[in-house]
């Protein structure tokens, strides 16, 4: 493999979805042969920490939001040729590949730029379309998540563009998500123990479906008394959510966790019987989910999933194998899903040993790394 300059604005300690796929891939990769170029944070005491304990160079732009504006696109490119970087991977295809021309002057030999749900959105507006188009003409393979995010993005391109697409998405460390992760200390020590647990491990916010859920319980409530909505993770939503669950009278049955340190995820995942998050689309399709990486995480960590049926969500679900997917923002096809599986133990394991196998088949880091390193 060439020596790689990965081009990023999302790189921890920075939390989020894009950041930790990047973040797993570039540590897949041959750290001598690695150089990051990304944005930094509010913390710039967590962020020269983090920097530090990585194998290979990470060099921090001034700004907290990296965009292709032509002092960066300066500094990428004097960054190529110091490091004698001859490949190129743009950890999100927009806005950041619009420098792959410059980028390609000035040295490289190959560029990839990464899609997530947020490109499916830009292919849907004039300009933004436009500016998509470019990305795929200047660089020599876009990738995408899933089917749904493929056929929206392949509209926007021209159909060369389209045809060197391939398929990149994120994957699941199956050593660190597995059954035995440490889930009933978590139960134990939120008094759960005895109790049937839905779990849904995300950021809180509107499109993710905690209030379909939190709306869901009176249903499950009346056939299983005793079972609770655990929500681990902190948004924007938050208080919503809680008002939401006061309103409804099943505040008592819902816990909220907060924000929950990565190496935790694991155990909280494991907390529950069965997972669900049914995300939604919203904003005219502009808010969509890319493809939901916490379904194969619960899978790994051997749990059925109810997922939403919002952009790429049931690429991450074998409907009827893994878990089932229900229609977004629909609190009572969430509810018969989900007392389905609660009322049902062997159910429950087959569906969580389907999805642990799945993962270890198709999801692994090591299989998706090995495609990025192709494809560089």
């Amino acid at each position: 493999m060439d020596k790689t300059l990965i081009v990023t604005n999302d790189f921890p300690p920075r939390p989020g979805g894009i950041q930790a796929f990047v973040h797993s891939m570039a540590l897949r990769l041959d750290p001598g042969r690695v150089v990051v170029y990304a944005s930094t944070w509010r913390d710039g005491s967590e962020v020269a920490a983090f920097d530090a304990e990585q194998p290979f160079p990470v060099v921090r732009d001034r700004t907290t939001m990296l965009l292709p504006t032509p002092r960066v696109t300066r500094r990428a490119a004097a960054l190529l040729r110091e490091h004698g970087c001859t490949s190129v991977w743009f950890g999100a295809a927009a806005p950041l590949g619009l420098m792959a021309p410059a980028l390609r002057k000035a040295g490289a030999r190959r560029l990839v730029a990464t899609t997530h749900g947020h490109e499916a959105g830009w292919a849907q507006l004039p300009g933004s379309r436009t500016l998509l188009r470019r990305i795929g003409e200047g660089t020599d393979t876009i990738t995408y998540l899933g089917e749904y995010t493929r056929s929206r993005i392949a509209r926007a391109l021209t159909p060369e563009a389209a045809g060197r697409m391939v398929q990149l998405p994120p994957g699941v460390d199956e050593k660190t998500f597995h059954p035995a992760s440490g889930g009933e200390a978590v139960r134990a020590r939120l008094g759960l123990t005895d109790r049937p647990v839905v779990v849904c491990v995300s950021r809180l916010v509107p499109r993710k479906g905690q209030d379909t859920l939190i709306e869901a319980m009176p249903r499950i409530l009346a056939a299983q008394p005793d079972a609770v909505l655990l929500v681990v993770g902190g948004g924007p939503y938050t208080d919503d959510l809680k008002r939401l669950a006061e309103r409804t009278g099943v505040a008592a049955s819902v816990r909220f966790t907060g924000a929950v340190p990565w190496q935790e995820l694991p155990a909280h995942f494991g907390a529950g019987d069965v997972f669900a998050m049914p995300c939604r689309t919203r904003r005219g399709g502009l808010d969509v989910e890319g493809l939901g990486i916490v379904y194969l995480e619960a899978s790994a960590t051997g749990l059925p999933v109810v997922a939403g049926d919002s952009g790429g969500a049931p690429d991450a679900v074998l409907d009827g194998e893994t878990g089932w997917v229900v229609r977004g923002g629909e609190p009572g096809e969430a509810a018969e899903r989900i007392l389905a599986l609660l009322d049902d133990a062997e159910l429950r394991r087959r569906m969580g040993e389907r999805g642990r196998k799945w993962v270890e088949d198709a999801w692994r880091w090591d299989l998706l790394a090995g495609r990025l390193k192709a494809l560089l």
